[in-house]
C-alpha cells in the first residue's frame, strides 16, 4: 500500500515563509512526477509545482519567484519552500505523485491528506 503523508502545514504572517514535506511510503521503484495543489474554500483545487523524477519543474504563474519545489528521490519526498507568502496562498495543500512503480503495479495518481497553509495579514 502507497500513502503519501504531508507535513510543514501552519499559520504564518504575510511575508514569512514555510517549508512543506511530502514522504511516500511502501514499497516503491520510482516515481515518475510529484507535485503540490492546493484548494482554498470555494475555489477548485489548482496546480501549484510539479517536478519531474529527472528535475524538471513547473510552476503556477501564481507563485513563480517565491515558491521552491525539490526532491530526493532516494528518500520518495518532495518538498515546498514557500518564502514571501501572501493570504491569497492560504489554502489546504495537497501531495500528489504520478506514475508510482511498485512490485504490485503502476498507479497515476496517489494524493496525500493535505495539509493546512495559513497567512495572515
Amino acid at each position: 500500500q502507497v500513502q503519501l503523508l504531508e507535513s510543514g502545514g501552519g499559520l504564518v504572517p504575510a511575508g514569512g515563509s514555510l517549508r512543506l514535506s511530502c514522504a511516500a511510503s511502501g514499497v516503491i521503484f520510482s516515481i515518475n512526477v510529484m507535485g503540490w495543489y492546493r484548494q482554498a474554500p470555494g475555489n477548485q483545487r489548482e496546480l501549484v509545482a510539479t517536478i519531474t523524477s529527472g528535475g524538471s519543474t513547473n510552476y503556477a504563474d501564481s507563485v513563480k519567484g517565491r515558491f521552491a519545489i525539490s526532491r530526493d528521490n532516494a528518500k520518495n519526498t518532495v518538498y515546498l519552500q514557500m518564502n514571501s507568502l501572501k493570504p491569497e496562498d492560504t489554502a489546504v495543500y495537497y501531495c500528489n505523485a504520478e506514475g508510482v512503480y511498485t512490485p504490485w503495479g503502476t498507479r497515476n495518481d496517489y494524493w496525500g491528506q493535505g495539509t493546512q497553509v495559513t497567512v495572515s495579514s
